[in-house]
């Protein structure tokens, strides 16, 4: 099977380092194609244009920031030719409208269109154990299933597009509000003079702790936030998401907003580009 991925950024350059390692042929695009060149000395072949890289392959994944960012790539007249007789599974982070949009986008040119958001980051792509969420036609989902578990063991089909583009979103709501409520507490904690060490002790004995509580404990510690797996920036875009898909859904969703504010003023002190955990620094006692 023959791959196509736009997109190499973060995510997409680990899964090109994951398909690559099992075989895989793998054509890459991006818009800054220096990005791709490490990918390209393990085999990756370059293509010059979108268009290109789709005329290329069989299967086309796209890892690209937004609705509006695959659309102005995919719907190019020049990269639409290329489309008829294409499957394009959409793996980023969409809001489920978007993501029904595209597909009627995609499919009025002649592709076949599905969505695969997934949950994890770059250890798990470059270890083949992503979370993948599915949504679309359930024949597409059985012939594209051994290069999905080539990603992650147990790929799922949630249900129609934009479903598992719902789900993604509630998912990546999870890691904004968990990760903002333990820097609150933890603020609090080293506010009072409380040892971190025993509330962490306490909160890892209680039903109250998540994993991820002791993955970002040091970054927010040493105030440490470089070398991202997933930046500020990229989950101030989900939170986004969600709340607007929250709102569609007759869904209140204001105390998600209260808390994208803080995200807010983290990035704008310079902070976006840094690891998510970050958001404790906008917790911190003024």
């Amino acid at each position: 099977m023959k791959i196509g991925l736009l997109g190499t950024g973060l995510l997409g350059a680990a899964v090109v380092e994951r398909l690559l390692a099992q075989g895989f042929p793998v054509t890459v695009w991006n818009r800054t194609p220096d990005k791709s060149a490490p990918l390209v000395a393990l085999g990756a072949q370059q293509a010059a244009t979108a268009a290109e890289a789709i005329a290329a392959s069989e299967v086309i994944l796209l890892f690209l920031a937004d609705r509006t960012a695959c659309e102005g790539v995919l719907l190019d007249p020049a990269t639409r030719a290329a489309l008829p007789g294409k499957l394009v599974v959409q793996m980023g982070t969409l809001g489920p409208e978007d993501s029904r949009q595209l597909a009627q986008a995609l499919t009025s040119a002649g592709a076949e269109y599905a969505e695969c958001p997934v949950l994890g980051s770059l250890p798990e792509a470059r270890a083949g154990t992503l979370i993948l969420m599915y949504g679309g036609d359930e024949g597409l989902f059985g012939r594209i299933e051994p290069l999905l578990r080539a990603l992650g063991p147990e790929p799922k089909r949630i249900g129609d597009i934009g479903q598992a583009a719902a789900l993604k979103l509630a998912m990546n709501q999870l890691i904004a509000s968990e990760t903002a409520a333990f820097a609150m507490s933890l603020a609090l904690v080293q506010a009072s003079g409380v040892a971190v060490e025993d509330f962490m002790h306490i909160l890892r004995g209680s039903a109250l702790y998540a994993p991820t509580f002791d993955k970002k404990l040091e970054r927010m510690l040493q105030h440490d936030y470089a070398r991202p797996n997933f930046p500020l920036d990229h989950l101030i875009k989900d939170v986004r998401l969600f709340i607007r898909a929250a709102e569609g859904a007759g869904i209140d969703a204001s105390p998600l907003a209260a808390l994208e504010a803080v995200l807010g003023e983290v990035s704008a002190q310079g902070h976006g580009g840094e690891d998510y955990s970050v958001l404790a620094e906008g917790f911190r006692p003024v």
